[in-house]
């Protein structure tokens, strides 16, 4: 099976400027392509890791690629897909996630083969005024808002800041097409106005062809994009979603989710997903698990992934509330007793006490098989040594005890 054909079959390929050139590119070619991504956060997320996947079976087929960090469109944020204006970001925070991003990236790309660039190097240092008159004159206003990305802005309030992040971005592949001869944009489906102007952009300045190729983002079969949990985003960084937490929830994914998930973020071997695809019931817990550990050990390593599954495979199958595998939070409070709002977000079990009492009222939070209510307490004494085993939903669980150093 040709490249193509397979990011096909994956489902990630969604629109494409000129599908049969594209085609003919990637299958018969190689070319220098480019994804960009703005530095929003400290961390990348499961989004990113669609692209991610990309970029690296495009790199092993022998593709050229280019990675573009946006410290520069960062400064104004990308509109897409938002319905108010995104924060805005210091040159510090801007710089510093950049460098975060380059960090989680390297671990899945060859970055002996790759071009990691920052827009940062060539818009900061541009002068306002003949920047307007070389590249904005080439856009046309009355066509940027009938954009979805703009359309959809119009009634609550587009700022003229946030009109600028199409030129900006569209100049980035002009740039990346004079410098590195770049022939080829991808990116997230959500994308698709602004690639699209990148290759309007480059025609219209300098005469050449180029191309955009979107792929679709990762969303549960209701349409809900897929990644999102009760404490956010999926994040690659096990600080922000620790291995366990990660692990779990793509062991957890619901039956007619699961081949999608493995099509769209593993490598493993088109034939045993196609074997896979005649799964269904029971059958497919096996494929969970497959997931879960694939996806784990390729994003924290083997050792995390082995430690995780061995986690929970003492929960789900032993019953193993003693086992030392599952993971640990720890939390300190003054006074003789704490809450269980006060417990479940002090140990960053949610991400706010909102979210906290909201579980608790859902009975979402149990503890030896037991439901726990909003006037639970525990005592410093209760979370001292093995301390307790807290399961929140049906399938996650969290050793708290007492942090001692406090």
């Amino acid at each position: 099976m040709k490249i193509y054909d397979e990011l096909k079959f994956r489902g990630i390929v969604a629109q494409s400027t000129n599908e049969e050139k594209v085609e003919n590119m990637i299958n018969e070619q190689k070319i220098t392509f480019y994804m960009g991504c703005d530095p929003t956060a400290d961390s990348l997320h499961v989004g990113h890791f669609v692209q991610l996947m990309v970029i690296s079976r495009l790199q092993e087929y022998g593709h050229h690629p280019i990675l573009l960090f946006g410290g520069g469109t960062g400064y104004i944020g990308d509109p897409s897909g938002k319905n108010d204006m995104r924060r805005m970001m210091t040159r510090d925070e801007i710089e510093h996630n950049v460098e975060c991003f380059k960090v989680q990236a390297s671990k899945f790309l060859d970055v002996s083969k790759i071009e990691f660039v920052n827009n940062a190097d060539w818009l900061l240092e541009f002068n306002y005024i003949d920047f307007l008159r070389d590249i904005g004159a080439f856009f046309n206003v009355n066509k940027m808002l009938t954009y979805e990305c703009y359309k959809s802005r119009l009634e609550d309030g587009l700022t003229f800041l946030e009109l600028n992040y199409m030129i900006m971005q569209s100049y980035d592949f002009l740039y990346l097409n004079r410098k590195y001869n770049c022939v080829l944009q991808i990116g997230g489906n959500d994308q698709w106005s602004n690639i699209i102007s990148g290759v309007e952009l480059v025609r219209k300045k300098d005469g050449r062809e180029v191309f955009g190729l979107t792929s679709n983002l990762l969303t549960k079969s209701d349409g809900k994009k897929m990644g999102k949990t009760e404490n956010g985003a999926i994040w690659l960084d096990p600080n922000k979603t620790s291995p366990y937490e990660f692990y779990q929830y793509w062991r957890n994914v619901r039956d007619e989710d699961v081949i999608k998930c493995l099509k769209m973020l593993s490598s493993v071997d088109v034939e045993k997903i196609m074997e896979f695809e005649k799964l269904s019931g029971s059958k497919l817990n096996s494929v969970k698990k497959l997931l879960a550990y694939h996806l784990t050990k390729k994003i924290h390593g083997k050792s995390e992934a082995d430690k995780v599954e061995k986690a929970s495979q003492s929960v789900f199958v032993s019953k193993d509330m003693n086992s030392a595998d599952i993971p640990t939070k720890y939390v300190s409070f003054e006074g003789d007793s704490i809450s269980l709002t006060d417990l479940l977000f002090n140990a960053n079990i949610t991400s706010s006490k909102g979210e906290a009492r909201r579980l608790i009222s859902q009975n979402g939070i149990s503890m030896d098989d037991r439901v726990l209510s909003l006037d639970s307490k525990f005592s410093k004494k209760d979370l001292l040594n093995a301390g307790i085993v807290i399961r929140k939903g049906k399938k996650t669980f969290f050793r708290v005890k007492l942090n001692e150093n406090f």
